[in-house]
């Protein structure tokens, strides 16, 4: 193939339902591959740790129905990767099971599916600590311990384009994959049709958020990749939207701390030296591209660990001297909670807003507090009765500060709640590691079946 054109129509499918109309106008332009990353760890530990998802099952399940059906229609691969959110096992399952469901509703005709997990048993982490491998931290941390390690509930591995490779070679129509780096599923495409690495991988960094690499900004609108041997086209699919230097170009250097460096599993992408043209009004070109291979093989695990249950509270402030000294009312709130409770085995957490704030038609006031803040309170223990009572104390104690200056009549706290909310679990990140593995498919077992 001279080039190979892939369309993306939501760069984290079923946050929010992708816009049709640009997906159908992608669709018409004929792709070779839809494609579209369904995970992100912007989320938060949450889903991940509850295995749950991050969004309601129906906005993805209209995302998956336009998707393959639209793919069907035209008889081209349809690749997801990161299923519900996290790619944990159960998500995987969801998304074939939905697969499985809207081809009855429609009477489609038989094709193949394929799909691979990306959950990775605690024991076999703690195997590779024990025989030397180090789990190597990633963002500062230090390598990973078993108190940390037993300290989580669950960890995905992220997959590469192995896997996709594997079930693209098998004829797989629709692929679902458990967690996976978001360029992989766009790259694996273009791997698999002989194209080089620097340009696959370019393409899938370039596609993997959909339209957040056009301008004017607008997202849940389609964007399609062409790529050659020798360059990477993208084009906006939406006819509000523009494909330009600037929107590729900043596009491709964001989220990280060298925005020239995006390193996969298996080695790292340079565009030190990309070249950005405006080729058509809507599309632009991209050369200059290079893949540096790595030296051993290694895999992100992510994995989340509970901290305890959680409830929220809110307490609005209007009272001009109360908004002035709201550090030392929270602190007040904090110091009755642990007279409640002591000093260990709760959180709180105080989030203001407002500090600086505006006032009617006024310009932000520089360091200066709005005239009214909102404070947010969450309150973190073992159990829910505990949680509860932690974040009522810490929030209503916010009206009975005692602050200097003020003669009898309490402040002016108004409660927008005056009771608190149950709200998820609390779970933290307890893996950001990666770990050495001998073949790159190991931690990603591939399954097959027919649909008919």
């Amino acid at each position: 193939m001279s080039s190979l054109k892939i369309i993306c129509p939501n760069g984290h499918l079923g946050f929010a339902p992708l816009k049709t109309g640009s997906f159908h106008l992608g669709v018409d332009a004929g792709p070779d591959f839809i494609a579209a990353d369904s995970g992100s760890d912007d989320i938060g530990p949450v889903p991940l740790g509850t295995d749950t998802c991050a969004s309601p099952k129906a906005w993805q399940e209209h995302d998956l129905e336009e998707m393959l059906l639209a793919a069907r229609r035209i008889g081209v691969p349809m690749m997801i990767g990161s299923a519900g959110d996290t790619g944990t096992n159960s998500r995987v399952d969801m998304y074939v099971d939905s697969i499985r469901k809207i081809a009855a509703k429609h009477e489609l005709p038989p094709f193949k599916i394929g799909w691979f997990y990306s959950e990775v048993d605690k024991e076999t982490v703690r195997a590779k600590i024990r025989s030397g491998s180090a789990i190597k931290g990633l963002d500062a941390r230090e390598d990973l311990s078993e108190q940390e390690l037993d300290a989580t509930d669950r960890i995905v591995a992220m997959a590469g384009v192995h896997p996709f490779l594997k079930l693209l070679e098998e004829g797989c129509d629709v692929i679902i994959g458990g967690r996976s780096s978001d360029s992989a599923i766009f790259a694996a495409a273009a791997l698999f049709k002989g194209y080089p690495e620097a340009q696959s991988y370019y393409l899938g960094k370039v596609l993997e958020c959909a339209s957040f690499c056009a301008e004017p900004y607008g997202a849940k609108e389609t964007v399609m990749g062409e790529i050659t041997d020798d360059f990477v086209e993208v084009t906006a699919m939406a006819p509000f939207q523009r494909c330009t230097v600037a929107s590729v170009a900043g596009h491709a250097m964001y989220e990280r701390s060298n925005p020239f460096h995006e390193f996969v599993a298996g080695g790292m992408l340079d565009m030190t030296d990309c070249h950005y043209d405006q080729v058509a009004d809507k599309t632009t070109r991209v050369t200059g591209m290079e893949f540096v291979p790595a030296q051993d093989f290694r895999v992100k695990l992510e994995g989340s660990g509970k901290v305890g249950e959680r409830f929220v509270g809110m307490a609005g402030i209007r009272d001009p001297y109360t908004i002035a000294h709201v550090d030392e009312v929270i602190a007040w709130a904090r110091a009755q909670t642990e007279e409640r409770f002591g000093k260990e085995g709760w959180e709180l957490h105080y989030n203001v807003f407002g500090r600086n704030g505006v006032m009617g038609d006024m310009e932000p006031l520089k360091d200066k507090p709005g005239h009214e803040l909102c404070v947010v309170v969450q309150g973190i223990a073992p159990t829910r009765e505990m949680a509860e009572e932690v974040t009522m104390t810490g929030t209503r104690q916010l009206f009975y500060a005692r602050l200097p200056d003020v003669k009898g009549t309490a402040g002016g706290v108004s409660f927008v709640l005056d009771e608190v909310l149950h709200a998820s679990p609390a779970y933290r990140w307890t893996v950001n590691h990666t770990m050495a593995v001998d073949d790159p498919l190991e931690l990603f077992p591939t399954h097959t079946a027919m649909i008919d």
